[in-house]
């Protein structure tokens, strides 16, 4: 097996641990990355809007 392949069976398995060990915090670091997301896209709206004003 390759060392990428390795990383992201891994990767995978501490993500499913984590989520069934600490569902409530499992949910806000989904929350955190999604905010970081939506404020990231709402930063890229506005640059558009602005540029094309």
């Amino acid at each position: 097996m390759n060392m990428k392949k390795i990383l992201t069976w891994a990767g995978v398995a501490f993500l499913l641990y984590f989520l069934f060990a600490a569902p409530a915090q499992a949910s806000g670091v989904v929350n955190g990355i999604l905010d970081s997301l939506k404020g990231a896209a709402e930063a890229v709206i506005t640059f558009m809007q602005n540029l094309f004003t």
